[in-house]
């Protein structure tokens, strides 16, 4: 890969704290994890709307405690610090509507497709070639402030394919580079934040509803799984079916072979290719 600029990060703070929504933010040469700096900084009062961002992560992670790989430069590794204040019952729909502003920050500055495996994996490419660009994980921190919620975001940005792992399910790895986009990293940042904001902004005014904000339907818009044949993994037992819906409550429904329909609320998710 060629030399990358960092990002500046007086020039993030101009744009986004002083003339934006975030209370804060930081850009780190490297960090072990973002998502774990910001637990640590939500446990002792951290601010809501922190934001820190790394150039490279050594111990990056993703659901289920996975790997995430993030080299120096080569794409855009953020975690926010957010008190929204919603009932406990909305949190699991953080990382769905943080799936919906990054798809959609993809969308408008890119002219790459996305969308989203459920439930919050960011796929790009098109047709029945989707890749795995990106990876949220989302959790809840407890503290002397009550409970925060820190959101994490890995995107692929710069890599190409053959310099890149296989993602969660066998899913390939991809990145806006690798589908030929040529993005700059302080705008894309400047987009996927300020889009995070306005989405996660609705959701905490409607006290975590998604239906009256739209945002259901946006995220029921970019979910590539609906329509799908798969295989959800349950630990103990896998569920073949088509993906329905995804309901109010972030589940997916899924009608089974036997013709049930069950609401999964937690599972890896495998999208069947025909044969």
């Amino acid at each position: 890969m060629s030399t990358e600029v960092l990002l500046d990060g007086d020039r993030l703070r101009r744009r986004l704290v002083d003339d934006g929504p975030y209370a804060a933010l930081d850009v780190v040469a490297v960090t072990g994890s973002t998502n774990s700096d910001l637990s640590e900084a939500a446990a002792k009062g951290g601010a809501d709307r922190t934001v820190l961002i790394a150039e490279e992560q050594s111990a990056g992670r993703g659901r289920l405690q996975r790997r995430w790989v993030s080299p120096r430069g080569s794409g855009l590794f953020v975690s926010v610090l957010l008190r929204p204040g919603v009932p406990p019952s909305a949190v699991s729909w953080m990382p769905l509507i943080a799936g919906v502003a990054l798809a959609e920050t993809v969308e408008r500055t890119t002219s790459v497709p996305a969308g989203l495996k459920w439930p919050n994996d960011l796929l790009l490419g098109s047709g029945d070639d989707w890749f795995k660009g990106a990876g949220i994980l989302s959790e809840a921190v407890a503290g002397s402030d009550g409970i925060a919620l820190v959101l994490g975001m890995g995107v692929n940005i710069r890599q190409q394919r053959d310099e890149l792992p296989a993602g969660a399910g066998g899913l390939p790895a991809t990145s806006l580079a690798a589908e030929g986009a040529e993005v700059d990293r302080e705008e894309f940042a400047v987009a996927l934040l300020e889009s995070l904001a306005e989405v996660e902004g609705r959701w905490r005014e409607a006290d975590g509803d998604v239906v009256p904000t739209g945002l259901l339907d946006r995220y029921r818009r970019l979910c590539r799984t609906l329509g799908q044949r798969v295989r959800v993994e349950l630990g103990d037992h896998d569920l073949r079916g088509v993906a329905e819906d995804v309901d109010s409550g972030g589940r997916l429904v899924v009608r089974a072979d036997d013709g049930r329909t069950s609401e999964v609320s937690a599972g890896d998710v495998v999208h069947i290719r025909p044969s």
